[in-house]
């Protein structure tokens, strides 16, 4: 069992004998006077003053100076000094926090303090908050407190010291104590310094992300491979973002939500991302995209933009049935097929509630869509996605909120037709030299052009299946380019 060094105030206000717990004071720590008999410790400060420049900071300061593992780090202690730097870090704890509040039969009125000791809870309905808490801010106890406004909100997050616990308190905190000592901090193993660092912005709960796990750590081995140290990052590391050289977003884009942020904040601090902002903008409506293709010749469905006033006679100009899509849609969610005037109207006046413009599509049945994966204006892949079993979609959503999918069949570039390819490429091109996924289909009239994706999947046993390793080590040797002509 690994030796733990806890940091106090004064010896009196720790009144527990551990085994493996040595305990000295701030003071003595910042002197370096030391159980000599102690190697590598893993340091808990529990010392009163976590302010900036406080003696609880310089114990956490000085432990990572001299390698020792500590709890909790400068970061932390820095994250938690201003509420305005942790603030943008609470959103998905307040919303499972709104999700407890719902469950409860008798929820607190309007405010409470949640004490947490290690990532427990002092009330055991807010476990999983305390847990999501103590991931965000790895301290020994935090007092999170609690307000109703409009909605539940996380109004704060403070470290406290052992002086501050209640004498009702102290058992529980003893039981997180134990807990906590008697598993490892385990480091990763050593391995050679690498010369630039990329993120990689992903949400662990998509359902349908465009990577997954195990896709992920593709590219983090790829990329390693190359010299490119690749960590994973979510929504709550915002801040940290300019602490990395390059970003990846690998998880489903909107312009409504962060991973925009994360794009604009990325190209702020000159660092090479896909996707970028500008390509985010353009291909996340679908309005935009139809008017694009349509000035630049690129072939497509007979589309139709319209407003509530152009449904009139829309049925006209496009025969039943006729496809409907909301202009920001993804993975074949906000698209309707409709046989009569009557679907027509229900239908659009459903969609005109989201959105002022829609768009009308002449319906093309196929037994497979094709995509093409462009990289700087590069094809890097092509697959034929069919259409999900009984529907005519390549996703079909349940009304029980799963989604099923076709299959699918991979091919090398110079397998597929040329016209394919050639159609794909030209369309990409007129969004930029990101990583895109041109959606075509292709019946007796030639190849039409669906859509253009960012952000387009890259997953295991998909996309890879002709490529295999290859296709992450693409995506990483065009990060490295891009990074060595910064």
């Amino acid at each position: 069992m690994p030796g733990y060094l806890v940091i106090v105030d004064r010896l009196s206000s720790f009144t527990w004998s551990k085994p493996n717990l040595h305990v000295v004071r701030a003071r003595d720590y910042v002197a370096n006077a030391l159980p000599a008999k102690l190697r590598d410790p893993r340091v808990i400060n529990l010392s009163r003053s976590h302010e900036y420049l406080g003696t609880g900071y310089y114990c956490s300061l000085l432990a990572e100076a001299r390698g020792d593992r500590v709890i909790p780090s400068v970061k932390t202690i820095l994250d938690l000094s201003q509420r305005t730097l942790y603030r943008s870090m609470l959103s998905e704890v307040e919303e499972a926090l709104r999700r407890t509040m719902k469950r409860l039969a008798d929820p607190p009125e309007t405010s409470f303090n949640l004490y947490v000791f290690f990532g427990r809870a002092d009330d055991r309905r807010f476990q999983g908050i305390a847990r999501q808490v103590f991931d965000l801010f790895r301290c020994p106890i935090l007092k999170v407190q609690v307000r109703l406004k409009d909605a539940w909100i996380v109004h704060s997050v403070a470290p406290l010291a052992l002086d501050d616990l209640k004498e009702d308190q102290k058992p529980l905190f003893e039981v997180a104590l134990d807990a906590y000592t008697r598993t490892s901090w385990r480091e990763p193993a050593a391995r050679p310094a690498l010369r630039w660092s990329l993120a990689i912005l992903h949400n662990p709960k998509e359902a349908l992300p465009p990577s997954s796990p195990r896709a992920l750590q593709k590219f983090v081995k790829a990329g390693e491979s190359l010299g490119i140290e690749v960590e994973l990052i979510e929504k709550k590391d915002f801040l940290r973002l300019a602490e990395y050289d390059a970003l990846f977003i690998r998880e489903g884009t909107a312009l409504d939500n962060h991973t925009y942020r994360f794009a604009k904040k990325a190209e702020a601090e000159g660092m090479p991302v896909i996707d970028d902002p500008n390509s985010i903008l353009k291909c996340t409506n679908k309005v935009y995209l139809a008017e694009l293709l349509k000035a630049n010749r690129i072939p497509a469905p007979q589309t139709v933009i319209l407003d509530k006033r152009g449904l009139a006679g829309l049925d006209r100009e496009i025969p039943y049935p006729i496809v409907l899509k909301i202009p920001d849609g993804s993975f074949s969610r906000g698209i309707y097929k409709v046989q009569s005037r009557s679907e027509l109207e229900a239908t659009a006046d459903g969609l005109f509630e989201e959105s002022d413009l829609i768009l009308a599509q002449e319906f093309m049945y196929t037994e497979f869509d094709w995509r093409v994966g462009v990289l700087n204006r590069q094809p890097i892949y092509v697959c034929q996605y069919l259409m999900a079993r009984k529907h005519w979609q390549i996703v079909k959503h349940g009304q029980n909120g799963r989604a099923e999918t076709g299959s699918s069949r991979t091919m090398l570039v110079e397998e597929a037709p040329r016209e394919v390819i050639d159609v794909a490429v030209k369309a990409a091109a007129l969004i930029g030299d990101g990583l895109y996924g041109v959606d075509l289909k292709q019946n007796d009239r030639g190849i039409h052009v669906i859509e253009i994706n960012d952000n387009p999947s890259l997953d295991l046993g998909v996309e890879d299946a002709r490529l295999k390793d290859e296709l992450y080590l693409l995506l990483m040797r065009e990060f490295l380019r891009r990074l060595e002509n910064r």
